[in-house]
């Protein structure tokens, strides 16, 4: 059970071929399932993201209703009344009516008569 001389040998470049096809070929598996998981761990950041603006945009809304309810004039009256403030309400005859021209103007406020 010899091998006969004239049968040809498997060189040992045909065996380094092998090897370095079978390491390649690992290599390119593990980098697939490295940037597989690297894109879903983009997607899921993402998802958060997302989320998170989501939240965002529910608490500005969230704000500016009570901004509203606050701003509320009839609110504010209410709220003064049962505070026992000494505000009261002006009369519409005293309410005096500024020309937008004269607004235009750079005048300074003065303390002093």
């Amino acid at each position: 059970m010899n091998r006969r001389r004239t049968e040809t040998r498997t060189s040992a470049s045909t065996f380094f071929a092998l090897f370095l096809a079978a390491a390649i070929a690992a290599g390119g598996g593990v980098l697939h399932a490295f940037y597989k998981n690297r894109q879903v761990q983009v997607s899921r950041e993402i998802d958060a993201i997302d989320r998170r603006v989501e939240q965002c945009r529910l608490d500005i809304r969230t704000t500016e209703m009570r901004m509203d309810q606050l701003l509320n004039r009839f609110v504010i009256r209410k709220q003064i009344e049962e505070n026992g403030s000494a505000l009261r309400p002006i009369p519409i005859g005293v309410i005096e009516q500024i020309d937008a021209t004269a607004a235009s103007r750079h005048s300074v406020a003065s303390a002093a008569p």
